[in-house]
């Protein structure tokens, strides 16, 4: 069974930082694509981050947020600088069984639970 478990999410101030890591069991995911996605409350959920070999990027996130992974541990991270009080949402890590840069929602096979990121002003 395969499951993704998503952690680090917390309040804090704009400004400031966190770092979301998300532990994928049950299989590898070293040659899938893998995302971060975010809901904010009345909000669509959206895409974040994706990462294959290298990362790419929402364009409200460009340049503050990185995203990374490591497959001996098949964990994947996202390092949040210059949090904005408009990147507060539930965050979720989403995993694919397919490899590209994957932007849809259709495209990722595998959901988190999310974990909720708060920034207050």
């Amino acid at each position: 069974q395969v499951q993704l478990v998503e952690s680090g999410g917390g309040l804090v101030q704009a400004g400031g930082s966190l770092t979301l890591s998300c532990v994928a069991s049950g299989r590898t995911f070293s040659s899938s694509s893998m995302g971060w996605f975010r809901q904010a409350p009345g909000k669509e959920r959206e895409f974040v981050a994706g990462i294959t070999w290298n990362g790419y990027y929402a364009d409200s996130v460009k340049d503050r947020f990185t995203i990374s992974r490591d497959n001996a541990k098949d964990t994947v991270y996202l390092q949040m600088n210059s949090l904005k009080p408009e990147d507060t949402a539930a965050y979720y890590c989403a995993a694919s069984r397919r490899w590209g840069r994957l932007m849809g929602e259709y495209e990722y096979d595998y959901w988190g639970q999310g974990t909720q990121v708060t920034v207050s002003s």
